[in-house]
């Protein structure tokens, strides 16, 4: 049984750090990407850093380009997602997400398994 579980959100002030972490299990090597998204009420479930597992490949949306890092440690499977220079409008639930299908692996819909989801809130 695939299992996701994210730590590590918080509340902090614009241009701090944060780092959160996803503890996986019950997953198959056969799996294919490993990914954060990004949610804010009333919108979609954003693609915001994604991996391809087993590759050295990694992917960013625009926004989290050259301030988010994704890494993984593969001794611990678990993920985590650095996130520099924080702002407002990256607030929001941040979700841990497991891809068996592949496919897009920024898109929310080529993702099967999710974790509960970590809470980020930037603020003055």
């Amino acid at each position: 049984q695939v299992q996701l579980k994210e730590s590590g959100g918080g509340s902090v002030r614009p241009g701090a750090s944060l780092r959160l972490s996803c503890q996986t299990s019950g997953w198959p090597s056969s799996a294919h990407c490993l990914g954060w998204f990004h949610q804010v009420p009333n919108q979609e479930r954003e693609g915001v850093a994604t991996l391809i597992i087993g590759m050295p490949l990694k992917y960013y949306s625009l926004s989290a380009k050259g301030r988010f890092t994704i890494t993984e440690d593969a001794n611990k499977n678990a993920v985590y997602l650095e996130m520099n220079y924080l702002q407002p409008q990256d607030s929001g639930l941040y979700y841990c997400a497991l891809s068996l299908r592949g496919g897009n692996c920024l898109s929310r819909l080529s993702y099967e398994h999710w974790g509960q989801g970590t809470q980020v809130t930037v603020s003055a």
